[in-house]
């Protein structure tokens, strides 16, 4: 049963975070609101989100028709690293941006904790 729902959140992870993110860039895109340091930092937020979810789908292709990992490869690891910082960081920016109103405000931290979630999934199916 566990693995079965596993599966189900991995799926949905990838299938969600990158339209979650499209919206966002285009919400934020629309929005002709002018710009305070709340709406700034969910956008910094949004991008290192964005970053995250652009190394999975690299590190994806990249081992997909370059090169695989083995298991416990030291580079894998250290991507696996480097995309938990990145959703860190995005999930910190999108919270300190969420005090106000914006295109973002709720958006930001959904992205942030999603790209989180796809790399604790990921680093648990090593």
């Amino acid at each position: 049963m566990l693995p079965s729902i596993l599966w189900s959140v991995a799926i949905g992870t990838v299938v969600a975070v990158p339209a979650l993110l499209l919206w966002g860039w285009v919400r934020w895109t629309k929005d002709h609101t002018p710009r305070s340091t709340s709406s700034n930092l969910a956008l910094l937020g949004l991008s290192f989100a964005t970053a995250s979810a652009f190394l999975a789908l690299t590190t994806h292709l990249y081992a997909r028709f370059v090169r695989s990992f083995p298991s416990h490869d030291p580079t894998l690891l250290k991507i696996y690293l480097c995309g938990c910082a990145f959703s860190s960081l995005a999930i910190l920016f999108s919270i300190g941006g969420s005090g106000r109103r914006g295109p973002l405000r709720s958006l930001a931290p959904v992205c942030a904790f999603a790209t989180l979630l796809f790399w604790l999934i990921a680093m648990t199916s090593e």
